[in-house]
C-alpha cells in the first residue's frame, strides 16, 4: 500500500507492507461551521450554563477582565476577536466603560507575544482600542500575582491579580484539543506560575484524555478554590472547532457547565483510542510528522519539540494505547538541527547538556524543572524578550515517558541522522528502510500500522 505522511513542511509517499492496518489520529466526523460565528456568540451569551448573564454580574463602576487563550492554541479563526467584542457590548449595556475593562492573553508558561502578534489574534482595532490595556500574563511577576494559598489536596493556586481582584473575569477559549484544553485550565494554567502547575505538568500528570482526565480534576480542585476564595466566578465562553479557522460550537456560561458540554459533543467525535484495536497489539508503528508544533507558531520549531513534544507527545497517543510492549516507532521528518535563540533559549541547553547524559523523564523532571525554573538569565527573556519560560523545555521532554512502552525509535528520511542518535534513537534515509530494520526485530510477519495524522492539532 502506498501512504501519504506528514514530512515537515511538504508531505511523502511510502510503500508499506499490504499487511499494514490502518488507525487514524483524525476526527472520525468533523462538525459544521457555524454559519455567523457573531450570531452564535451573543446567543450563547444571551443564554448561558449555569450562570447569569453578563449583564448581571456587574455594575457601571465594575472591573473587568477578560482573558483569551495565546497563539499555542492551534486556531487561526477571529473567535477571539468576536467574542470580546460580544462581551464588551453586553458590559456596555451594563453601564460598564470600556475604561474599565483590561484584556490579557493568557499565554502561562509560554512566551509573551507582540503588540502586532496580540492584533492578529483579537483583531487590529481592538489591539489599537485597548493599547496598554492590553498585555500578558507575567508568571514572573509578583506584583501582578496572588497567592490563594493550598487546595484541601495540597495544591498551591497562585494567579494573576486580575482574575482574583477584578469584579468580574471573563475568559475566552480558541478551541478544544480533545480533553487537554478548556475547563479551568485556561484560568488555572493559563494564568498561573510554575509554582501552581508544576504538581499536575509532570510525565505523567499531563493528559488529553475526555473522560477520567487526572490533570483536569487537579484543576477543577483549584477552581473551587479560587472561587471559594474570591467569592467570585469565572464567566467562561467555551469553542470547539471545525477546522484549524472556523468555529462549530459556542458555549458560554460556567467553567464546569461549559467543558462539559464541549466534552459531550467530543466524546461523540473522538471515540476512545482503545476501541480502535486491531485484533493484536501492535509491534511497529509508521507516521509522518508536520512542521506544526504549537509551541512554534510564528517562530521556528526545533528537534526536541519536533521529534518528542510532538513527535512521541502530541502524535503518539495511539502507540501508547495499542503498542506492544518493545513495540517500534517509525517517524518519517526531516528534523533539522535548527534552534530559534529568541523564543526558546533554554532548549538547547536542555538539548546539549541534559538529554546526553539523561533520557527519563522522572530524572530529569526531579533534578533540573526546579533548577531551570529559577535560572535569572532565562527568565529575565522571558519576562522582556519574548522567550519561552526556561521550565518549559524540561517539560517538553516529559512524552519521553512513552519510551517504557516503545523500545526503539526509528527516525526516517532525518537532514542529518545525528540528530535523532543525539536522543538515542535510530535514523533511516527512508520509511521502507526503517520498515526493513523493525522487522528483523519483531519478524517480517509482524503487526504494522500506519497513523494518519491531523494536519495541525
Amino acid at each position: 500500500m502506498i501512504a501519504s505522511l506528514p514530512f515537515g513542511p511538504r508531505t511523502i509517499e511510502a510503500t508499506l507492507p499490504d499487511r499494514t492496518v490502518v488507525l487514524s489520529n483524525e476526527e472520525p466526523r468533523s462538525l459544521p461551521p457555524v454559519a455567523d460565528l457573531d450570531s452564535a456568540v451573543r446567543e450563547a451569551l444571551a443564554f448561558p450554563r449555569d450562570h447569569r448573564r453578563i449583564g448581571d454580574l456587574v455594575t457601571p463602576s465594575a472591573s473587568v477582565a477578560i482573558a483569551f487563550d495565546d497563539a499555542t492554541v492551534p486556531f487561526h479563526g477571529p473567535i477571539r476577536g468576536v467574542a470580546i467584542l460580544a462581551v464588551l457590548d453586553e458590559l456596555d449595556a451594563a453601564g460598564v466603560s470600556r475604561k474599565n475593562v483590561t484584556l490579557i492573553c493568557a499565554n502561562s508558561l509560554h512566551r509573551k507575544f507582540r503588540s502586532e502578534e496580540l492584533a492578529r489574534l483579537i483583531g487590529e482595532d481592538l489591539a489599537r482600542e485597548f493599547g496598554a490595556r492590553l498585555i500578558c500574563h507575567d508568571a514572573e511577576d509578583r506584583e501582578s500575582l496572588v497567592d490563594l494559598g493550598t487546595t484541601p489536596g495540597g495544591y498551591p493556586v497562585e494567579l494573576h491579580r486580575l482574575a482574583v481582584e477584578s469584579d468580574l473575569t471573563v475568559y475566552v477559549n480558541a478551541r478544544y484539543i480533545r480533553g487537554f484544553s478548556g475547563g479551568w485550565k485556561s484560568v488555572c494554567v493559563g494564568l498561573s506560575t510554575y509554582r501552581t502547575m508544576k504538581l499536575h505538568h509532570t510525565p505523567d500528570g499531563m493528559s488529553m484524555a475526555v473522560h477520567g482526565n487526572r490533570m483536569h480534576a487537579i484543576l477543577d480542585e483549584m477552581g473551587a478554590h479560587y472561587e471559594a476564595r474570591t467569592g467570585r466566578r469565572v464567566f467562561k465562553i467555551d469553542t470547539l472547532a471545525a477546522s484549524p479557522s472556523e468555529t462549530a460550537r459556542v458555549f458560554a456560561g460556567s467553567v464546569g457547565a461549559t467543558r462539559q458540554a464541549a466534552l459531550d459533543t467530543i466524546a461523540a467525535m473522538f471515540p476512545p483510542r482503545r476501541d480502535a484495536r486491531p485484533r493484536e497489539p501492535i509491534d511497529v508503528f509508521v507516521y509522518g510528522v508536520p512542521d506544526t508544533s504549537p509551541y512554534a507558531v510564528w517562530a521556528r520549531s526545533n528537534p526536541i519539540l519536533n521529534l518528542v513534544s510532538y513527535g512521541l507527545g502530541y502524535l503518539g497517543g495511539m502507540v501508547e494505547a495499542l503498542g506492544r510492549p518493545g513495540c517500534t516507532v517509525i517517524m518519517a521528518t526531516p528534523v533539522p538541527e535548527q534552534w530559534d535563540e529568541v523564543h526558546h533559549p533554554s532548549y538547547r541547553e536542555v538539548w546539549e547538556r541534559v538529554l546526553p547524559g539523561m533520557r527519563d523523564p522522572y530524572q530529569i523532571m526531579h533534578v533540573h524543572a526546579d533548577a531551570f525554573a529559577t535560572r535569572p538569565d532565562y527568565i529575565e527573556r522571558y519576562r522582556h524578550a519574548f522567550a519561552f519560560h526556561p521550565v518549559h523545555a524540561i517539560m517538553a521532554v516529559y512524552p519521553l515517558k512513552r519510551l517504557k512502552l516503545v523500545g526503539r525509535v526509528i527516525v526516517a528520511g532525518a537532514e542529518d541522522p545525528a540528530v535523532p542518535r543525539h536522543l538515542g534513537f535510530e535514523a533511516t534515509p527512508t520509511v521502507e528502510e526503517a520498515i526493513a530494520l523493525a522487522e528483523k526485530t519483531h519478524g517480517s510477519g509482524c503487526s504494522l500500522a500506519v497513523i494518519r495524522q491531523p494536519a495541525t492539532l
